[in-house]
C-alpha cells in the first residue's frame, strides 16, 4: 500500500488525480457542487465537463481556482489564536448641555428637493423601463468551456480567459435592449422579437 503524499491537497472528483497544495484546479459554478459535503474539484476542464453530463446542469461553467497552501490549510483547521480584547478606558460622563434655540425658518431658503432613497434597487434608462441593480456585475453569462471549444473547432486557436468577460458585457447590453423593447410594448415578458439583431443589414 502506497503511503499518502504530503503535498496532496485533494483528489480530482472525476479522475481521482491528486491536486497539490497551491496548484491550479477548476470548480463548478453551480453552488450545490461547492458545499462542504460535496466539494467537487477537478484537475482539468475536461474532468469538469464530464461531471456536467452526469449531473445535467442546465447552465454551468468551469471556474479556475488555486488550491490553498499547506500553511493556509493548517490555519483553517486549527483556527486563529484568540486574544482577549483589552478593556476599554472609561470615559468621563459629559456635562449636560443647554438646548440650542430653534432655528427660524428663512423665507429666502427654498426647501431642498427630495432625492432618491439610498440603496435604490432600480436605475432609470432613457427610452425604456427602469432596470434593477440587484444582479451580480461579475457574473459570467457565457459557458466558458463551450466558447473555447467553439473557437478551437472553428479555427484551431486557443482562447484567453478575458474573452468570457468581454462576451458577458455584450450579452448584458443585448439583454438590456431587449428589456427596454418589451417595456415599450407594455409587456412584462421578454420575447425573441425583443432581442436586437446581431447584424444590421
Amino acid at each position: 500500500m502506497a503511503e499518502p503524499d504530503d503535498d496532496v491537497w485533494m483528489l480530482c472528483s472525476a479522475c481521482r488525480k491528486p491536486i497539490r497544495f497551491g496548484a491550479t484546479h477548476w470548480v463548478c459554478s453551480v453552488s450545490t457542487c461547492n458545499r462542504d459535503r460535496t466539494r467537487l474539484v477537478f484537475c482539468s476542464v475536461a474532468c469538469w465537463d464530464s461531471h456536467v453530463a452526469t449531473l445535467r446542469h442546465r447552465d454551468a461553467w468551469a471556474v479556475e481556482a488555486r488550491a490553498p497552501s499547506r500553511e493556509e490549510t493548517r490555519d483553517v483547521r486549527d483556527g486563529p489564536v484568540r486574544r482577549e480584547p483589552a478593556p476599554a478606558p472609561r470615559q468621563p460622563a459629559p456635562a449636560p448641555s443647554q438646548p440650542a434655540p430653534a432655528a427660524r425658518p428663512s423665507m429666502a431658503t427654498a426647501p431642498a428637493a427630495a432625492g432618491p432613497a439610498p440603496g435604490g434597487s432600480v436605475t432609470a434608462h432613457a427610452g425604456g423601463p427602469a432596470l434593477s441593480n440587484h444582479y451580480e456585475h461579475d457574473d459570467v453569462l457565457v459557458v466558458v468551456s463551450k466558447v473555447k471549444k467553439y473557437i478551437r473547432d472553428r479555427s484551431g486557436m486557443n482562447t484567453s480567459d478575458a474573452v468570457a468577460e468581454a462576451l458577458g458585457a455584450h450579452v448584458r447590453k443585448v439583454c438590456d435592449d431587449a428589456i427596454r423593447n418589451a417595456g415599450r410594448d407594455g409587456r412584462k415578458t421578454v420575447l425573441d422579437r425583443d432581442v436586437p439583431p446581431a447584424f444590421v443589414r
